[in-house]
């Protein structure tokens, strides 16, 4: 039984990497050339991006300042005021911003757009398009899909300003490290574009797998209402692992 249940678990794995993969070959057929609802693309990108600007500021803000508490200790005892730019700046733009900033989306938006998705796939909305020759990947899934990768991207490079200056005057506060001093350590030349760079890429990344995950378990919504729930319950739990997963292996492959 346990063997067939690990089996059961590695096929149901394989299908739906399977149906992400061919959703993807769709949108990108959308996409050369561009086949894409630019009104529906608006409306997601101020949905996604503008709304979410708030949840995202206050977790930069508060991110930067527990990279600093959590660096307080050796700065005091080592005497390391000068290094507290450049450590709390390495952690937050290489790995702590793009990660939690993913989370935030992944949870607020990705779950979300899920839920519409699936509410429309249950209640025959998208049946109703393709009757009128609407094409749903098109007048859906693409602009969603854009609207979530650009969101995470923006918001990434929001977060990078906001968690450093978190940590600025969060060091000012705790530590007496002032702001200019902060900075120096930043630009001292121990952190450089690339580790910028890297936290970028990994928005990417989290993007893909955000829009990926919301809009395959959407459309795949089935049961009616507790269908809609299940496929959201899905969806946090399948961006989230993939995150993490695709965390590890970016991390390696772009570690110096």
């Amino acid at each position: 039984m346990a063997a067939e249940a690990v089996g059961a678990w590695f096929l149901e794995i394989a299908e739906t990497t399977g149906a992400m993969t061919v959703l993807l070959a769709k949108v990108l057929a959308r996409l050369v050339p561009p086949r894409v609802d630019a009104r529906e693309l608006v409306k997601n990108l101020y949905k996604m991006g503008v709304r979410s600007l708030p949840i995202v500021a206050v977790t930069a803000l508060f991110t930067g300042a527990i990279m600093v508490i959590q660096a307080a200790t050796i700065v005091k005892r080592y005497g390391a005021e000068g290094l507290l730019g450049w450590g709390a700046g390495f952690g937050t733009l290489r790995e702590i911003a793009p990660l939690l900033t993913a989370l935030m989306i992944s949870g607020r938006v990705g779950a979300n757009n899920t839920a519409e998705l699936g509410t429309m796939v249950v209640t025959e909305q998208l049946d109703a398009l393709r009757v009128l020759a609407i094409d749903p990947i098109s007048f859906l899934v693409a602009p969603r899909f854009i609207a979530i990768v650009s969101t995470l991207f923006m918001m990434t490079l929001f977060a990078d300003a906001l968690a450093l200056l978190g940590a600025a005057y969060t060091g000012d506060a705790l530590l007496g490290v002032s702001p200019t001093t902060f900075y120096n350590g930043l630009t001292s030349g121990l952190l450089n574009f690339g580790d910028v760079a890297t936290g970028l890429v990994k928005s990417v990344v989290f993007g893909l797998v955000i829009a990926l995950t919301s809009c395959h378990f959407g459309l795949a919504t089935k049961g009616g209402a507790p269908g809609v729930g299940r496929a959201v319950n899905a969806t946090v739990m399948a961006s989230a692992a993939g995150i993490f997963v695709l965390d590890y292996l970016t991390s390696f492959a772009l570690g110096d």
